[in-house]
């Protein structure tokens, strides 16, 4: 194999090709360095010493099916410049690696289209070797993400794992990505963002969240100029849970006849009407139940009136909608309702400014759903280290069904 082809076909440069063997379906490259390029590793003058010979075998991308192995014979070398006595730098591998560069490229691209073990079983080497390659090119490309330009940001907790173990997570609504990830769901779990953040602090103009205390003490603390925008989806799943209390407390409350007809409408209740089924009558049976019991149909109608809100075009409109419903849902002097109508009140400004930014962490929802793939793709975390720099990858990576 000619200097060019070496070079070509493994990425080896400044080698001769040796002999060829063929070996339990192993083809065996032996190589050797050119005369021109032995020089000391540490300074990298060529007036040196050798001082023996070390043969080193290093994985190589296949040809066809057949595994390639390059077998190096290093010299050592004594410098008579610095001194130093040290085997030659191996250039076409990282050290302390037994795979050649291209080797590692020719596994990282399977790695987009397969997953790890995959791979592994493909090349013939372990679970770990490929995921070490993969999370290597992880942490060149998203360790410590940039935090320069960035104006608006959405915050969320996600369990990854069992025990309720939860990560925060930051995003950037402008690039969809990950920025940060914390451990907890607590304010501490932010501490080291804020300390990231630095004097960029005054660039965050708002930042969309659920209504947790935790959260809304941390950011009104450590950024008092952002807006902090309530997202959509939270305030309707709470509405939903009041709407599911209030139905399980008349529930109690009914006759035999009466229960018979609730029975089975939970997540009917919850469904928007658009998404009901004919062929299940399942509008039926909705109907059926609000005609029964007047309570819940005002819980149920006051559910979908909530929906209205982020439909208005403009702040004020919507405050004077706010007010109107949060003072019909204590007027029902039903629980449920009313406790809702007060969390509502309290936390008005952040619904409001809604309608100033535009922003939901409705992005982050769709994180996700890739990071529960991630999950499953990796059957559990065995490294956080990895697992982190994934999630900051996700807004690059794409998931497709196949078949």
């Amino acid at each position: 194999m000619s200097t060019t082809l070496l070079y070509q076909s493994f990425g080896i440069r400044g080698y001769q090709q040796i002999r060829i063997e063929f070996n339990a379906g192993v083809t065996r490259f032996h190589v050797a360095p050119d005369e021109k390029s032995i020089c000391c590793p540490s300074c990298g003058s060529n007036n040196v010493i050798r001082r023996g010979v070390k043969q080193r075998e290093f994985r190589a991308s296949p040809i066809g099916l057949k595994q390639t192995v390059v077998v190096a014979t290093l010299p050592r070398v004594q410098c008579r410049d610095c001194g130093v006595v040290r085997q030659i730098q191996v250039r076409f591998a990282d050290a302390r690696r037994s795979y050649t560069k291209d080797w590692a490229k020719y596994a990282l691209q399977l790695t987009r289209s397969m997953t790890i073990k995959d791979v592994a079983d493909l090349l013939r080497v372990t679970w770990d070797v490929i995921k070490e390659i993969k999370k290597n090119d992880l942490r060149r490309r998203f360790a410590n993400p940039s935090l320069k330009d960035v104006q608006r940001i959405a915050i969320d907790e996600i369990c990854i794992g069992k025990g309720h173990r939860y990560v925060t997570l930051v995003m950037n609504l402008d690039s969809g990505a990950i920025i940060y990830v914390g451990d907890g769901k607590s304010a501490e779990s932010l501490v080291p963002f804020w300390k990231r953040l630095g004097r960029r602090r005054h660039r965050i103009e708002a930042v969309a969240m659920d209504m947790s205390s935790a959260y809304i003490s941390a950011v009104r603390g450590n950024l008092p100029k952002a807006d902090i925008v309530f997202d959509r989806f939270h305030v309707v799943k709470l509405m939903n849970e009041k709407l599911t209390t209030l139905r399980r407390q008349l529930y109690r409350e009914a006759t035999v006849d009466e229960k018979s007809v609730l029975k089975g409408s939970r997540w009917l209740l919850l469904k928007n009407p658009e998404n009901l089924s004919e062929d299940r009558d399942e509008k039926a049976h909705l109907a059926a139940a609000l005609e029964l019991n007047e309570p819940l149909a005002m819980g149920y109608y006051l559910k979908e009136e909530l929906r209205l809100f982020w439909a208005e075009t403009f702040r004020w409109p919507a405050q004077l909608f706010l007010r109107s419903w949060c003072q019909r849902a204590i007027a029902t002097g039903l629980s449920p309702l009313k406790t809702m109508a007060k969390t509502l009140t309290r936390l008005e400004h952040g619904l409001l400014s809604y309608f100033d930014h535009r922003i939901s962490s409705g992005p982050m929802e769709g994180t996700n759903n890739k990071i529960k793939t991630v999950q499953r793709q990796s059957y559990g975390i065995r490294d956080r280290e990895y697992f982190e720099l994934l999630l900051y990858s996700l807004h690059q990576t794409k998931y497709a069904l196949v078949g």
